[in-house]
């Protein structure tokens, strides 16, 4: 009889503390309404019912959860549609809120009761509350990002998306990627690019593929995103798509030849080089690259020289072209004239040398052109004074050492 009694008090106790928790539940969403909420206690009294074993996975106290915050949202809106001034922070805070708690209430809204049927209590309000609300997520992102905090603005950005995906949408208003839904996506991209973590913006900036919008801009910053993620396969590629969706935009041209230029893959470099050449013909420094290209990368002199000619007569004042003309022949008529050391022929030598020595020649004006329009720099200087040695220009070979050496 005793051991009967025991187990009856102990059920009547447990009834007795899911009931008092279910109280606390409503008397949190009574506190939470009207002119005088107190928003402070109601989120106490649903805080611990959220962790209490009794009302933890209730639907409803996890509705009334993002119904607090709705509220408190929803007060300092009103301000605002008043004309009056909102507390900003409190507002998105409230705002930023509300999706966890009702995406959690709706879950457990769905489930089927002991009779094994589904009767939602609190999905109609939910989704009322949210498609209500969904606008302002954009707005709140926009604060954030505002106030530079990127963070918070890619979340309510991300809320913003989130809403418009939930399934409890489909087919409705809410759901549509129309231009608002593609601004928010695009921006959320964008604060996502400022958080340094490449993983998060590229997972964005792939989201934001999807849609026609600002791509151009899209691609530049997935391009920059995986060159700093150390992704070189995604960087070329994403350079290359983005290159033949817009042919006339620099970045992508450019990108891909400064890339296959530093990666040694020189006849890519080549072609694209000769196809920003086509388009912009009186662009100098296209010319002294290819230039580059070929003297460094293919080795193929003669093509160097003609390409440097012609950044030269594109720009007569390029004095990194002149330079680089005059480099040509200095480098060869070094070659030319280790290779004439190494002779013993008398005659075949004195040939030999007579080549290099022409060479010595024809790189000097340049050199000397170069020197006159940057006398501090000294890799012109060392040039000159290399040309004055082997030509033996005893004056002038004096003159540069001395200036060498203030």
């Amino acid at each position: 009889m005793k051991r009967l009694l025991l187990t009856v008090a102990l059920c009547v106790a447990a009834s007795s503390a899911s009931f008092a928790q279910k109280k606390a539940v409503k008397e949190a969403q009574g506190i939470a309404k009207g002119d005088k909420a107190d928003f402070t206690e109601a989120r106490a009294l649903i805080k611990g019912a959220l962790e209490n074993p009794e009302t933890k996975d209730d639907a409803q106290a996890w509705y009334v959860a993002g119904f607090i915050e709705d509220q408190q949202f929803s007060a300092e809106r009103t301000k605002q549609i008043l004309g009056q001034q909102p507390n900003e922070p409190v507002m998105y805070e409230a705002l930023g809120a509300i999706l966890p708690y009702f995406k959690k209430a709706y879950e457990l809204d769905q489930l089927p009761n002991e009779k094994g049927k589904i009767k939602p209590k609190y999905s109609k309000d939910i989704k009322s509350i949210l498609g209500a609300d969904h606008v302002y997520y954009f707005n709140g992102g926009a604060y954030y990002f505002d106030q530079k905090d990127y963070k918070k603005a890619y979340d309510f950005f991300n809320q913003y998306l989130e809403i418009s995906e939930l399934p409890m949408f489909e087919g409705t208003q809410t759901a549509e990627k129309d231009s608002t839904f593609m601004t928010v996506q695009f921006y959320a991209a964008v604060a996502a690019t400022q958080l340094q973590d490449s993983p998060i913006a590229i997972k964005a900036l792939e989201r934001a593929k999807s849609t026609d919008f600002r791509l151009n801009d899209i691609y530049q910053y997935l391009a920059y995103e995986y060159q700093q993620a150390g992704d070189s396969v995604n960087h070329v590629k994403t350079l290359e798509e983005g290159y033949s969706k817009f042919p006339n935009e620099d970045f992508f041209l450019m990108s891909l030849i400064d890339t296959y230029i530093r990666s040694g893959q020189n006849e890519k470099a080549i072609s694209y080089l000769n196809t920003a050449i086509a388009q912009k013909p009186s662009e100098s420094q296209l010319y002294h690259a290819l230039g580059i290209v070929y003297e460094t990368g293919t080795k193929d002199y003669a093509k160097a020289e003609e390409t440097f000619k012609k950044a030269l007569e594109v720009n007569p004042e390029s004095v990194e072209s002149m330079s680089a003309l005059g480099r040509i022949y200095y480098n060869q008529a070094v070659n030319k004239q280790g290779e004439a050391n190494m002779i013993n022929d008398s005659k075949k030598y004195q040939e030999e040398l007579t080549i290099a020595k022409d060479l010595f020649k024809q790189a000097l004006p340049y050199f000397q052109k170069a020197h006159e329009m940057k006398p501090g720099e000294s890799e012109y200087m060392v040039a000159l004074r290399g040309i004055y040695y082997n030509l033996n220009m005893g004056p002038e070979l004096e003159a540069i050492e001395a200036e060498m050496n203030k």
